[in-house]
């Protein structure tokens, strides 16, 4: 049962808006999904409120993040939205949970130095476990990015140097916004209203399911 981690220890990076397009994708494949909010905003769980009850059904879960629990029988996917500010025990209880870890950060210099300090430590934790399992895998997506701006060129200097895999950087748009405050996905509208957005999801996408390799 794959468990994707959505973090990054820099509040208001897109976290929320990756977990719930993450859990909405895998749904709509047939995947049985818990999307477990570990944030003491609840943005997830408010979200879900919100989801009207004729979508793929997507549970939900509260987990403190202090201790290893397994979620009900019958879910095959679990996505977990996590706090800013994530580190010490709680931290080192995710990492252990996870199979994936996908760190979403927007194109600015107070994000960039808060992942590559966070990149750090999930090294270093790695290395605590003998540094030779392969599990989380960690993936970076770039948020809310403009084409032809000097700080996507300077996100993207940075993401070359960081050595972890980068997923692709999604466009700064509102469609997130009008879609999440319905309880909504890209993968819940017409296709044609969100084209230009799935497509920049099919690595991710690719990703999450291991098509990747």
């Amino acid at each position: 049962m794959p468990v994707i981690l959505i973090a990054n220890p820099k509040g208001g990076v897109g976290k929320s808006t990756v977990a719930t397009n993450t859990a909405g994708y895998l749904a709509r494949r047939g995947h049985a999904v818990m999307l477990g909010d570990v944030d003491k905003q609840q943005s997830a769980r408010r979200w879900l409120a919100l989801r009207p009850a004729d979508l793929p059904l997507i549970q939900g879960w509260d987990f403190d993040g202090e201790q290893t629990v397994k979620p009900p029988k019958g879910v095959s996917h679990v996505v977990m939205d996590s706090p800013a500010g994530l580190s010490g025990k709680k931290l080192r209880a995710l990492y252990k949970l996870a199979d994936q870890i996908l760190i979403p950060l927007q194109p600015s210099l107070f994000d960039i130095q808060a992942t590559f300090d966070f990149v750090q430590k999930l090294q270093e934790l790695r290395a605590e476990n003998g540094g030779n399992d392969k599990r989380p895998q960690l993936a970076i997506v770039g948020m809310r990015a403009k084409e032809g701006t000097l700080s996507v060129q300077q996100l993207q200097d940075f993401l070359r140097e960081l050595g972890v895999p980068v997923l692709g950087l999604l466009r700064d748009t509102q469609n997130y916004v009008q879609l999440a405050a319905r309880g909504l996905t890209l993968w819940d509208v017409a296709q044609s209203r969100v084209e230009r957005d799935l497509a920049q999801w099919q690595p991710l996408t690719a990703w999450l399911e291991g098509r990747h390799a």
